[in-house]
């Protein structure tokens, strides 16, 4: 994994970074890599309440809230941004002055490398709304001055429109802070956890696979 001047991740809800990149931060972070999460949104219209359930609809982003800093601390992030966005609202927030708004955590914290959502191809709105506010900020930039921008991508065509992904890391040093992770969004993966430790404990190929990969896409301009 190439080391990096600075990391910075953005994404719109608590729990996006922990399946998909929570190695790969953990890894930057291990070499010593400062890393910024911008986490859009504290995820307060997510379904998963429990059954029964074990909270209600005005105290789920507070639980959530507390999750994703639990989450932030078990892969070392220091700096960690609740932008105030509400959840599954990104899509109609105002373009530019989304892309503004990032567009001023780019020029302050200066990464050589930002993560996000691949805009068309990470299937839920605010994902893509995510990701295409991060590419109108970045295209703000003279091409000379643009970071990498790797994107993350899950729909079930982007291996036909996009090919196979050009970046695969191997996260199995630092895979025991992903797990932490994903177990620290307990109201969200619980359930999901527990099938998952199970089948990682009995070596289950897929699942290994799974939580052992994680793959972006370098996004091209």
């Amino acid at each position: 994994m190439k080391k990096e001047r600075h990391v910075l991740v953005v994404f719109p809800h608590p729990d996006d970074e922990a399946f998909g990149v929570s190695g790969t931060i953990a890894t930057h972070i291990k070499s010593g890599t400062p890393v910024t999460y911008a986490c859009l949104t504290l995820g307060e219209m997510g379904r998963n309440m429990g059954n029964p359930p074990f909270t209600n609809r005005e105290n789920l982003p507070k639980i959530r809230k507390k999750e994703l800093q639990e989450a932030a601390h078990v892969l070392g992030i220091q700096d960690l941004r609740m932008l105030g966005y509400r959840d599954k609202t990104v899509e109609f927030e105002d373009e530019e002055k989304l892309s503004n708004h990032l567009l001023s955590i780019i020029h302050e914290v200066n990464p050589s490398l930002i993560i996000t959502f691949y805009p068309g191809y990470a299937v839920h709105p605010d994902h893509d709304a995510t990701g295409a506010g991060v590419v109108r900020a970045v295209s703000k930039l003279a091409p000379d001055a643009r970071p990498t921008l790797h994107c993350v991508a899950f729909s079930n065509n982007c291996v036909e429109e996009l090919g196979e992904a050009d970046i695969i890391h191997d996260i199995s040093p630092v895979i025991d802070k992903k797990l932490a992770a994903i177990k620290a969004h307990r109201s969200q993966t619980e359930f999901t956890f527990k099938d998952m430790a199970e089948k990682l404990k009995n070596q289950d190929p897929q699942v290994m696979a799974r939580v052992q990969f994680e793959r972006f896409w370098t996004y091209k301009w």
